[in-house]
């Protein structure tokens, strides 16, 4: 059982106006809007709610918002390839109503594996908060090693929950192997979130989950009853939506938003350096909400 905050976590998208300005009442009906379709908790302020284009005082109004919003868990993205930044920002999450600090490996200053324990042990002394620490080498630049994540799950009392975005689930295996009873697994990548269930994950922090939260959530009660043949059929029926969110020419955030738009949430635009969605991007999402939708009516 995922002991803090449930198995389908959302990385919620930031919503802004037509000016580009937050919408924090858009925030808000979007984050109610997860919570009564499939997502157990969501994170916000993380990447795929363009983090790196937010002011503090505009991720402070959001994790607030959000918080105040819905029932579930609000995990606030308060990481930095800034250590002093990142305390600063850590120890504000608790006051602002979050359930949990979500923090990112160090990006872009590529730190040794020394700073990346130094960096995360410091973060989770800044706040009473439970921690769930985010790998994802292709955006940062520099992998967590096992040892340090060890050494963290076993040393640390209040990091309890790994993102794994590495794309390596026999390395996920042994990690679960080895310290399995100090933490929990989620998937960071949608499309792996079967396979890392099978070698111990409890759930996923996602994106597609959007608008696939009630699959998710299915696939995972099928495959933790041992009914696999389910979990994979669901699986199956998530490729497409899995294929949409991230091309070349529309990363996560665009995908999301473009989806969210054909149905109707007025969650705005990116902001740069992130475009507005192509056009494919718009007749794709309702492309594939037409095939999830008919999926769902010869289910149920």
């Amino acid at each position: 059982m995922a002991k803090h905050w449930g198995k389908v976590l959302t990385a919620m998208v930031t919503p802004f106006d037509a000016e580009g300005r937050l919408d924090l009442d858009m925030a808000r009906q979007l984050a109610r809007h997860l919570a009564d379709n499939g997502s157990d908790g969501l994170v916000v302020a993380a990447t795929t709610g363009e983090a790196p284009t937010l002011s503090d005082a505009e991720r402070f109004d959001l994790i607030r918002a959000v918080s105040e919003a819905v029932t579930i868990p609000v995990l606030a993205g308060t990481g930095s390839n800034d250590t002093r930044h990142a305390l600063s920002l850590t120890a504000r999450a608790a006051e602002l109503g979050a359930a949990g600090a979500f923090l990112v490996s160090p990006y872009y200053n590529c730190p040794p594996q020394a700073g990346i324990e130094a960096h995360f042990r410091a973060l989770a002394a800044a706040t009473r908060l439970p921690v769930m620490l985010y790998d994802v080498p292709g955006r940062t630049g520099r992998r967590i090693s096992h040892d340090v994540l060890l050494r963290l799950f076993r040393q640390t009392s209040n990091i309890v929950a790994f993102k794994d975005a590495t794309g390596d689930p026999a390395a996920a295996a042994r990690l679960v192997a080895e310290a399995g009873e100090q933490f929990d697994l989620y998937s960071g990548d949608d499309a792996l979130t079967l396979p890392l269930l099978a070698v111990g994950a409890v759930g996923v922090v996602g994106t597609s989950t959007h608008w696939t939260g009630p699959e998710f959530a299915a696939m995972i009660a099928a495959f933790e009853q041992g009914d696999t043949r389910r979990a994979r059929a669901i699986n199956a029926a998530l490729q497409a939506s899995f294929a949409f969110s991230n091309t070349g020419s529309s990363v996560y955030s665009m995908s999301v938003k473009a989806m969210l738009r054909s149905q109707g949430l007025a969650v705005g635009e990116c902001r740069l350096p992130l475009p507005a969605a192509p056009a494919e991007a718009e007749s794709g999402a309702q492309a594939v909400w037409r095939q999830l939708q008919q999926w769902r009516a010869a289910q149920y």
